[in-house]
């Protein structure tokens, strides 16, 4: 029978204080890589394909139980209300199913670096020793804090011991309890039933399952997992910190080796819940959170975040953050942009320097160069916005729809005041205010004539570098106007709508 049909249920200890975390969450639900430490064991569990999940909470019930429900709505939450131990807490999920029977994974919440392979492989031990009772075990260079395995001259496993219970002898164990096993149901409840308290913290253990069980003859197994750091808890922000670069070094491991480039894993920081596409290229301090992906041919960084992002094939993003966005194939983000939740950027499209979007279509080929904003805005294919370009869509109560159409060009420093549309192929003069709808093909000039006040600085600012300046053009104007070719004039103010930045 394969470990995919072998287990019956999956019981998660998660009703812990951990007051070593010094914090107002619970500990199993601190974040790393993407999840919480619960969630990473529930989908470390998830592909065996248990009927029945437990999770057994306590500490912090409420906010476990609202993270469940958006993690594993399928999952069973059972309350241990009062914290008597991890054989305790075992017995409270067991007696919440008690039609269940077979094989059941018990397994701590706290344990964020469990690997699926490994729970297949203890399962898997567990079938071919038909053992009732089987134990995953892990060699660690120190053992502190760490219950420690006690095994027999023959290699079999004895006794699970904690180490405020362990002799000198058995501290010097170096093969550690992960806090993972795998039991008969039956056999467990009948065992747990009979659990003492003679211990230092006056608490049923589930480590003391074991010694019963080999002294009543049962067959029982321990299966050392692959890699120590599979097993290892968190207890507190340090360790924490660790398991996090541990994780963190495990995903970007196999993203390389997929084809992915990463130029400085020190900095790089990608989510369990990201994908890269092979070519794709990661420079240094780049973020990539939640359900973010990257395409073939994508360059990401340096110094860019990404939350919740789909980036096309080729496209680039450069120095900006980037939150719940599409950019397109080939498009190009940054540098120093803020891309917010909405925004969709097609094909060939550009957000360049200090541009911030929001809820905004930004169409194939279609560039918003640089100092401008974009909310709450449909912009057609091919048109450009002109530097310092606000899309005022907010009137102190609503928000409001701008919509550019194809072909436009809006000149820098425009205010396109929502609700308006600027028709397909129009312009706008640089520094308009536009209120009102600009018709396809249409010049949109919306602002005061200018007036020049003659002689102003000299007569409100003497004596200031200004009036020099403005006093030595003037000598120097005087000195030539007699020189000037017949039929030269200056040049006149030149037509609205020529200064548009490209």
């Amino acid at each position: 029978m394969s470990s995919q049909q072998a287990v019956a249920a999956v019981v998660v200890l998660a009703a812990g204080q951990g007051t070593r975390m010094r914090s107002a969450t619970p500990k199993v639900l601190h974040e790393l890589g993407g999840r919480s430490m619960l969630g990473h064991v529930l989908a470390a569990a998830q592909p065996l394909g248990a009927a029945t999940t437990v999770v057994v909470v306590g500490s912090g019930r409420e906010a476990v139980e609202a993270h469940l429900a958006a993690v594993a709505p399928g999952a069973r939450a059972v309350l241990q209300a009062e914290q008597l131990g991890s054989g305790h807490a075992a017995r409270v999920a067991l007696d919440a199913v008690p039609e269940l029977e077979g094989p059941v994974l018990v397994v701590n919440g706290d344990a964020p670096l469990l690997r699926t392979a490994t729970l297949t492989a203890l399962v898997d031990g567990h079938t071919a020793a038909a053992s009732v009772f089987t134990v995953l075990t892990a060699e660690v260079d120190d053992p502190t804090g760490l219950g420690r395995i006690v095994r027999d001259d023959a290699g079999a496993p004895r006794a699970i011991v904690e180490e405020r219970d362990a002799t000198p002898g058995q501290r010097a164990v170096r093969e550690v309890n992960a806090g993972v096993y795998v039991a008969d149901a039956g056999t467990l409840r009948r065992v747990l039933a009979g659990l003492a308290t003679d211990n230092a913290q006056g608490e049923q253990y589930l480590t003391d399952a074991l010694a019963p069980l080999v002294e009543g003859g049962a067959p029982v197994a321990a299966v050392p997992a692959p890699d120590p750091d599979d097993v290892l808890g968190c207890n507190d922000r340090r360790e924490l910190a660790v398991r996090r670069r541990t994780l963190n070094d495990r995903v970007l491991d196999e993203l390389m080796r997929s084809g992915v480039t990463v130029v400085d894993p020190a900095t790089t920081w990608v989510d369990v819940t990201v994908t890269v596409a092979p070519d794709a290229l990661l420079e240094p301090g780049v973020q990539l959170r939640g359900t973010t992906s990257v395409a073939t041919g994508a360059v990401v960084g340096p110094d860019t975040t990404l939350v919740d992002t789909t980036v096309g094939e080729g496209a680039a993003v450069v120095r900006s953050h980037v939150l719940g966005a599409v950019v397109g194939p080939r498009a190009t983000v940054g540098p120093f942009s803020y891309v917010r939740p909405g925004t969709r950027l097609g094909a060939d499209a550009k957000v360049g320097a200090f541009v911030e979007t929001k809820n905004a279509q930004v169409g194939e080929g279609s560039k918003v160069p640089h100092l401008s904003y974009v909310g709450d805005a449909t912009i057609g294919r091919g048109s450009n916005i002109g530097a310092a370009t606000v899309f005022v869509n907010y009137d102190g109560v609503a928000k409001h729809h701008t919509t550019v159409g194809d072909a436009v060009r809006i000149g820098s420093d425009t205010m396109l005041v929502a609700p308006v549309t600027v028709g397909d192929g129009a312009y706008t003069a640089a520094g308009s205010v536009i209120t009102e709808d600009v018709p396809p093909g249409a010049m949109g000039v919306a602002r005061a004539a200018q007036r020049n006040v003659a002689g102003w600085v000299r007569r409100r600012r003497p004596g200031t570098a200004a009036a020099d300046a403005a006093a030595a053009a003037g000598a120097a104007a005087e000195g030539t106007a007699g020189s000037r070719p017949a039929g030269d004039t200056p040049a006149g103010p030149a037509e609205p709508g020529a200064d548009h930045e490209r």
